[in-house]
């Protein structure tokens, strides 16, 4: 099955970059609206967007700050999702990549036929390049863009 992946150059050194997505208080300011805490270490949080009214609760599965951390999503029976922080002399190359699909109507992750698989993907591709999108602007200018919050706005609750 393929993966999602998304990147971008954030021109930003390595570990604010880092920070801003492990740190609440940052991460609120382009991705989701709450969170029950930081990413850490084994840390299980819980995400939420208020605008459309859906949480999720991740697993921190590997944290090696400042280069990478990976998780699982819905309370660690999901997906895979591991973000990479690659140092480079112009700032920081964010990689997402979202993993672990299998097609299965079993799989918790995802259920479907292969069309409704290439949807999720099309459609969690174009949800990690919003947020990293997002991130840049925050973390390069001080903008905060709400492309999250206003990707959907038929959505909103």
């Amino acid at each position: 099955m393929p993966n999602v992946e998304a990147s971008t150059l954030i021109r930003r050194p390595p570990a604010g970059v880092f920070t801003a997505f492990v740190d609440p208080a940052i991460t609120t300011r382009f991705w989701f609206t709450r969170s029950s805490g930081p990413l850490a270490p084994g840390a299980t949080v819980r995400w939420e967007w208020e605008m459309y009214g859906v949480t999720d609760t991740v697993l921190v599965k590997e944290f090696e700050a400042p280069e990478r951390f990976v998780l699982t999503t819905g309370g660690g029976d999901g997906l895979t999702v591991e973000f990479r922080f690659t140092p480079r002399e112009e700032g920081t190359v964010v990689t997402i990549t979202e993993s672990g699909f299998t097609g299965s109507l079993d799989d918790p992750g995802f259920s479907g036929t292969g069309d409704d698989v290439i949807e999720y993907i099309a459609g969690s591709t174009g949800g990690y390049t919003t947020v990293l999108c997002a991130a840049k602007a925050l973390l390069e200018h001080g903008i905060e863009l709400g492309a999250v919050r206003d990707k959907h706005p038929d959505n909103w609750v």
